[in-house]
């Protein structure tokens, strides 16, 4: 077949009129295939171009939602060490306070004790010169008793009665 080809008049063959048909085709239906193919190929384009633009247009939002979000980080561990540091700063405060209370209390509660431990020696004086003062008393009554008669009596009075006037004027001098 292929010797064929090659022999013969070129309007003989079949490539021929089948190069000729394609040939009209194209060149009437050619524009529009190519502007089809044109147009398909721009929308295509279009479109690749807009997810692209889409496409950086959310990689600049999401860096810059990436950069707030690290600097609302930032700001809220700095936040947190001001509270620790805060905090901190009370507890100590509240250490200190607690403290002054407790030897506050210590102190009133010793000074109690003094006061108590004083009120009960006192007690305990008035006690022993209550009971120093009846057994005096009683002393003096019993040797009062065994030792004063009646007649003696007399002449002590006599005799306190008589020093009055003079302890008087001593005492108005």
């Amino acid at each position: 077949m292929e010797y064929e080809a090659l022999t013969g008049t070129l309007w003989d063959k079949g490539t021929f009129w089948v190069t000729v048909a394609v040939l009209i085709f194209l060149a009437f239906f050619g524009r529009k295939i190519v502007g089809a193919i044109t147009t398909m190929l721009d929308q295509r384009s279009a479109a690749i171009q807009h997810e692209l633009d889409e496409a950086s247009r959310l990689r600049a939002e999401a860096e810059a939602m990436l950069k707030d979000a690290e600097s609302r980080r930032e700001a809220a561990l700095a936040q947190a060490k001001d509270m620790l540091a805060m905090a901190g700063r009370e507890a100590e405060r509240l250490a200190a306070d607690l403290l002054a209370e407790a030897e506050a209390s210590a102190r009133r509660r010793e000074q109690m004790a003094r006061e108590r431990i004083s009120a009960a020696e006192a007690a305990a004086i008035a006690e022993v010169r209550d009971a120093a003062a009846a057994l005096a008393a009683r002393a003096a009554e019993q040797i009062l008793k065994e030792t004063i008669d009646e007649a003696h009596d007399r002449g002590l009075i006599d005799q306190a009665i008589g020093g009055l006037p003079a302890a008087l004027r001593q005492k108005a001098a």
